[in-house]
């Protein structure tokens, strides 16, 4: 491919060398440099690819795409140089023409918000795939494309990773995508150049603002709202307080859902079911959609979601029944995923690793009026002690007992982070246990599991690791479940 051609939809200068050149090959990551190669410089929060140039020039790189206002080593001449003012941007576009351009041959829909991107994703993705369109999915969680996944490393990936991977849908004959599209993903111009089918809000809460991340809340909604300005029709919540903020500079069709009949697509008749092993709720849909839904989820939010996947599937041809089946079957890795332990009590796995993320969990879970409600869960290592001392009163506050325990400690002492934990639960009259080894954690709450209980292992989600001293030990909960009850059962527990 000619360079000129890979740099379609790219503001640039040419600085020497020839927009003729023939690139074989396009990488931000200097180490993957090689004959043909078009090298992009990436001004990260960690390193600045300029600093590789030389490097890139070693392994006889074609062309390297430089960003405005950044210094530059020699460069031989037969080496084509091209400045551009967003050098991510650049990639974003470079890596689109590279790949053929594939979102164009997707029917493409991207989620944004601080919570429900992930079970949205995977909602939509079963009722589309049920009703025989082949769909793909980018999200936080893994990458699916058929009967292929593998684990993500970001939300949104770097934009060579997301149209590498659109480019496969297309070869693996998919007709659509579900991509999650987070704040980062946004601000970095990952999505850059992609008009988006469908572009989806959730909701926005404080969160994701600090170091390395945004400036601030006002930063972090507009980021958020740049989907809508690139995307055909935006699928949005009409309960939301910051919707009007976010659609405000929208260039796309709106439509709205919600729990009021305000909305295009709202739920009537919400009710809640909580059996011993078993909870969730059901509610009629009303609307662009007329349908009674049940859902093996709990609370108000799983509605917002289910309510979201139908807003977007109603733009397909579903079958009604199939949506209806589809949804009250599905369960998300790590995402109020039940786990079945006991006839007595409820047990569940949630990703909930932030104060915000642990009260909504417990919050939703109270309204179902357990016998008790438990929760287990410990911080993260080389973070903010902050989190900790919030968690710890979120738990004891909502919780009738806490477990508190190890989740990534990284280079820290877990007996020293569980006691900033207690540092929170003392502001509270929250009874808690401590007990460093996770395993044996949960095999306390299952072997004092009481009749009417929901015991939320919160935390590690769809992690399937335990960081600690900069290893990743393999420890995934459904195992530690799975060995516990193996092991409570040869004791005779029932």
């Amino acid at each position: 491919m000619k360079l000129e051609a890979l740099l379609e939809g790219v503001e640039y200068t040419l600085l020497q060398g020839s927009l003729d050149t023939e690139i074989t090959a396009l990488t931000s990551d200097s180490r993957k440099v090689q004959d043909g190669t078009a090298f992009v410089c990436i001004v990260g929060a960690v390193s600045d690819g300029h600093t590789y140039i030389g490097a890139a020039i070693e392994k006889h790189t074609a062309a390297i795409i430089v960003q405005k206002g950044s210094d530059l080593p020699e460069i031989p001449e037969d080496v084509t140089v091209i400045i551009t003012g967003n050098t991510r941007k650049a990639l974003a576009f470079m890596s689109n023409m590279y790949f053929g351009e594939p979102a164009k041959k997707l029917f493409t829909i991207g989620i944004t918000g601080t919570k429900g991107k992930t079970t949205t994703t995977y909602m939509i993705r079963n009722v589309l795939e049920a009703c025989g369109i082949k769909t793909g999915l980018i999200g936080t969680i893994e990458t699916i494309i058929g009967k292929e996944s593998w684990p993500s490393a970001n939300t949104t990936p770097e934009s060579y990773q997301i149209h590498e991977s659109f480019a496969k849908m297309v070869e693996a004959d998919c007709q659509a995508v579900v991509m999650e599209v987070s704040s980062q993903g946004l601000k970095l111009d990952r999505t850059a150049g992609i008009l988006f089918d469908i572009g989806v809000f959730t909701n926005l809460e404080p969160d994701h603002i600090g170091p390395n991340e945004h400036e601030s809340f006002e930063e972090y909604l507009a980021c958020k709202a740049r989907l809508f300005r690139q995307c055909k029709v935006g699928i949005v919540n009409a309960d939301d307080a910051h919707t009007a903020e976010i659609i405000k500079d929208a260039t796309c069709d709106v439509q709205t859902y919600g729990l009021s009949n305000q909305a295009d697509l709202w739920a009537e008749n919400v009710q809640l079911f909580h059996e011993r092993g078993k909870i969730g709720l059901t509610y009629d849909c009303k609307g662009l959609l007329t349908a009674p839904i049940a859902l093996g989820l709990p609370g108000k939010f799983s509605v917002y979601n289910s309510l979201c996947a139908i807003a977007v599937t109603t733009h397909f041809d579903v079958d009604t029944q199939k949506l209806v089946d589809t949804l009250k079957n599905v369960k998300v890795k790590g995402r109020i995923e039940l786990v079945p332990v006991s006839d007595r009590f409820t047990l569940m796995i949630d990703y909930a690793h932030n104060a915000m993320s642990l009260e909504s969990i417990l919050t939703t879970l109270k309204e179902y009026h357990p016998h008790r409600l438990v929760c287990l869960f410990g911080c993260g290592g080389n973070r903010s002690k902050d989190r900790r001392f919030q968690m710890g009163e979120v738990s004891g506050r909502l919780a009738d007992l806490t477990i508190i325990t190890s989740d990534n400690p990284r280079f820290e002492k877990p007996e020293d982070i569980i006691a900033d934990i207690q540092t929170g639960i003392a502001k509270t009259t929250g009874k808690h246990v401590d007990i460093v080894d996770r395993k044996e954690a949960i095999r306390y709450v299952i072997e004092h599991g009481e009749d009417g209980d929901i015991i939320v292992l919160a935390g590690k989600g769809h992690e399937d690791y335990q960081e600690i001293e900069g290893v990743k030990h393999p420890m995934d909960e459904r195992v530690l479940i799975a060995e516990v009850l193996q092991e409570l059962k040869a004791q005779g527990w029932k």
